[in-house]
């Protein structure tokens, strides 16, 4: 009975504990459920919230950047600093620095009070510090959220403070402290005038050997017979030099001396600090901007040999398509130069562009400004260079002309002996130098006389007016054969004759000639003329160019016997000059 007794306990307890189990994990079950649900509500409603308070955030924000900015003072005793303090809506913050400091002087001037007086005393307003029964300055609230420290922690580290300064303020003040101060002040002084003695004499020895060793070295600098700068404007300079190092030599050594001695006195403590902050400030500020500035100089010193290199690996490039090393397809060899030219504009102006944020000083509305003012004047002053560069570019990749050609430009014909970018310098047959500006060159038309003329000659004309007696196949037979006996025309394609027009009292003839060489087109042109002439004269064919009234008694022709009359040369000497 009792084994019974207990096996049926152990089911009963076993039930109750699987009950237990199930009624546990149903209730986690549901406190799961109602966890997240509670969580994705909270999660929306703080999502609007924060929608909503988002303006608060930024005042906030605004409130702590305005704190960050609220103007401190230092509280100075005998040119050291202590501690900084804010001001506050009733006094401003260099008047309670100055009344604190006044205070701090008073307690340490009064030897009643010992540096051990002085406490903190917790207020309702805030940490009050006292010395004795006088109140010197309270700590309040917004001091300590400054100083990101608790308010009975700046306390304490400023009481520190004053305690120390007033026992240093009573030693500067002792009477062994005054007489040492006086001692060191006495050796600087001598010190200082013993230095200064050394420089006159070094200055003086400096001088005796310069002008000793160097006096008759000194020759004037001059180019050719003009003298730009004197020997003796030379030897002045120098001894201006030695005495501006004496001068700097001893204002950097008083300047010293000043400095050290007022320093010794707690009285003139404040001014030697300042005077060293006249020259340590200025100092540090550059070395400052030089530190902060040396990873944009060595970016823009990387900068410029990336740049260099690049421009040099170009340049090889394009003096081999120069020479004829590297071809590309519809690419000239003349226009190597000026593409090499543009890429290098190019390349320059994409460095500079790459190096501006990082020029020092870049970013200063004073550079800026003389960007602006640079950029204007280029702009107004250099329009018409701008047009006759473009005017050059657009020259060289048309194909006008080429160097040595013969050309006409407006009413200037000549040789092209040198294209730059701005203008074009030619040669004419008068050996005068004409340079004509590249925009005046494309707004006008350009006749080329050597661009063909390798291919198929260049054609030469002359007219004649002949009169309508004369029959047309003797003309043209004569102004071919007069072609014929022409130097340096060309016999395939061979001359031809053309008849320009039935005038009133004459025809006009036009003979052709073809010539390779257009340079000496002047004296083709006069050696056809005299041809002409000759042979019209030979076979007694009057030329009635440009017109005539009447008719003449005899013919207007010269008999062969006087081709040659004086002062004119004999035949010969004429083929030898033609």
């Amino acid at each position: 009975m009792k084994a019974a007794r207990d096996e049926e306990r152990r089911s009963v307890m076993s039930q109750s504990l699987r009950r237990g189990r199930n009624s546990k994990w149903g209730l986690c079950s549901y406190a799961q459920a109602i966890g997240l649900l509670v969580f994705l509500m909270l999660f929306c409603c703080l999502s609007i919230v924060g929608q909503t308070q988002e303006p608060a955030a930024r005042a906030t924000i605004a409130d702590s950047d305005v704190e960050a900015e609220t103007p401190t003072a230092p509280v100075e005793i005998d040119g050291n600093t202590l501690f900084s303090i804010r001001g506050n809506s009733v006094l401003p913050v260099s008047q309670r620095a100055s009344a604190i400091a006044g205070r701090i002087k008073a307690v340490a001037s009064d030897p009643n009070i010992s540096p051990a007086d002085i406490r903190v005393v917790e207020t309702e307003f805030g940490s009050a510090i006292l010395a004795g029964a006088e109140r010197l300055m309270v700590v309040f609230d917004s001091d300590a959220k400054q100083a990101s420290l608790p308010r009975s922690a700046l306390a304490e580290l400023i009481v520190a403070k004053i305690q120390n300064a007033v026992s240093e303020y009573r030693q500067a003040r002792s009477r062994d402290a005054l007489v040492k101060s006086v001692s060191l002040a006495l050796v600087a002084t001598l010190g200082l005038l013993a230095i200064i003695a050394f420089i006159f004499w070094l200055s003086r020895g400096l001088n005796v050997i310069v002008e000793r060793r160097y006096h008759r070295r000194i020759q004037a600098v001059g180019i050719q017979s003009f003298q730009v700068v004197r020997a003796e404007q030379i030897w002045n300079f120098v001894q201006r030099l030695i005495t501006t190092g004496r001068l700097l030599l001893i204002l950097a050594f008083s300047f010293i001396y000043l400095s050290f001695t007022l320093a010794r006195f707690p009285w003139t403590r404040a001014t030697a600090h300042r005077m060293r902050g006249f020259i340590i400030s200025p100092l540090q500020t550059m070395a400052n901007g030089v530190v902060a500035h040396i990873p944009s100089i060595i970016f823009l010193i990387i900068l410029y040999f990336v740049t260099r290199a690049t421009l040099k690996l170009i340049h090889k490039f394009f003096d081999a398509l120069r020479a004829g090393e590297v071809r590309i397809t519809g690419f000239e060899a003349d226009w190597s130069e000026s593409t090499y030219k543009l890429i290098r504009l190019g390349v320059v102006v994409l460095a500079l562009v790459v190096a501006y944020p990082y020029i020092p000083g870049g970013r200063s509305e004073a550079f800026k400004g003389i960007s602006i003012f640079i950029g204007l004047v280029f702009s107004l002053g250099s329009s018409s260079a701008i047009a006759n560069l473009i005017a050059g570019y657009t020259m060289t990749y048309r194909r006008a002309f080429r160097i040595g050609d013969r050309v006409k430009i407006g009413d200037t014909t000549g040789d092209v002996i040198e294209m730059r970018l701005q203008v074009t310098h030619l040669k004419t047959v008068k050996n005068e130098e004409v340079i004509i500006p590249n925009s005046a060159i494309l707004n006008n038309e350009v006749v080329n006389f050597s661009s063909l003329a390798q291919q198929r000659g260049l054609i030469l004309h002359t007219t004649v007016g002949i009169g309508y007696e004369t029959p047309w196949r003797q003309v043209e037979a004569m102004l071919l054969l007069a072609a014929e006996r022409t130097p340096g025309i060309m016999k395939e394609p061979p001359p031809f004759v053309l008849q320009k027009g039935l005038g009133d009292f004459s025809v006009t003839y036009e003979i052709n000639v073809y010539c390779d060489n257009p340079k000496a087109m002047a004296a083709t042109y006069t050696a056809l003329h005299r041809n002409v002439l000759d042979i019209f004269n030979e076979y007694g064919v009057q030329i009635m160019t440009p017109a005539y009234e009447n008719d003449p008694d005899a013919p207007k022709v010269v008999p062969k016997e006087q081709w040659f009359s004086a002062p004119a040369k004999s035949a010969e000497s004429v083929k030898a000059t033609v």
